[in-house]
């Protein structure tokens, strides 16, 4: 009965830490470039055994075998495909259709510049001309360079990536992608970077100049997975308080 709790606990661990990529879904619903997040869980008899110092595992230690005490938190995985395409207008947005990433020159706030990659084509020039995106980094070109666009000027942007003023050439814009995305650590809300072993290939998508990708999540399924998980956790919660119940009127019995 009191493994009962334990199991009953997990459930509640492992719903809320479902809830909790919910939730950041939806608040980046409407973040330009966002690829929505799912969460995974696995159960015991699966696993066997227990990691010293697992902080996924809340519970008391369990000897190896098959009767396990509930459910594990897995991992959380990142659903790459395409958002929405929204008509802005703008001569400097662009969105990418198909796999691959612009490449931003970031600098932290000790002024160390790295490289970062991102979907979110919402760029601007500032007074120089120099193309960057909306927080103020700048858009690296092929070459590795940094994109200085005459102003004012009409620019156009083909599904290369050729940038051209006054239909003169300027530059182009560095696209970049990666054999295996499980080497990219998310940055913030629609920025990765790429860790040891990320390995770069030739880009297969297409700049579509006036257009921005929106975020691919659903908002309606998100909400619909949310009450879900609710029910979920409210589930595991009565089954406690049942065994809470049951232990108090066995106590007061064994006290007689």
């Amino acid at each position: 009965m009191v493994r009962g709790l334990y199991t009953a606990m997990t459930g509640m661990v492992n719903q809320m830490n479902r809830m909790d990529v919910i939730t950041n879904n939806l608040a980046n619903s409407d973040t330009t470039g966002y690829k929505k997040e799912g969460a995974t869980s696995q159960t015991f008899d699966s696993v066997y055994a227990i990691k010293i110092n697992d902080s996924s595992v809340h519970y008391i230690p369990q000897r190896i075998g098959k009767f396990n005490l509930g459910v594990k938190v897995g991992e959380t995985y990142t659903d790459w495909s395409d958002g929405s395409y929204e008509e802005t207008g703008n001569e400097f947005d662009v969105a990418l259709s198909g796999k691959g990433f612009f490449a931003v020159s970031f600098a932290d706030a000790k002024g160390n510049e790295s490289v970062r990659y991102t979907r979110d084509g919402n760029f601007t020039v500032n007074q120089d001309g120099v193309l960057m995106t909306r927080d103020g980094d700048f858009i690296l070109a092929s070459d590795g360079g940094l994109i200085t666009i005459p102003v004012p000027s009409d620019v156009t942007i083909d599904e290369f990536g050729n940038i051209y003023a006054d239909e003169e050439f300027v530059s182009t814009l560095q696209l970049t992608d990666f054999e295996d995305y499980d080497y990219l650590k998310k940055y913030g809300e629609n920025m990765y970077i790429a860790i040891d072993g990320a390995t770069e290939t030739q880009p297969s998508c297409k700049v579509i100049q006036g257009y921005l990708e929106t975020s691919n999540v659903n908002a309606v399924s998100e909400m619909v997975e949310m009450i879900s998980i609710a029910r979920d956790y409210e589930s595991n919660q009565k089954v406690i308080q049942t065994i809470d119940t049951t232990l108090e009127k066995a106590v007061s019995l064994g006290r007689v």
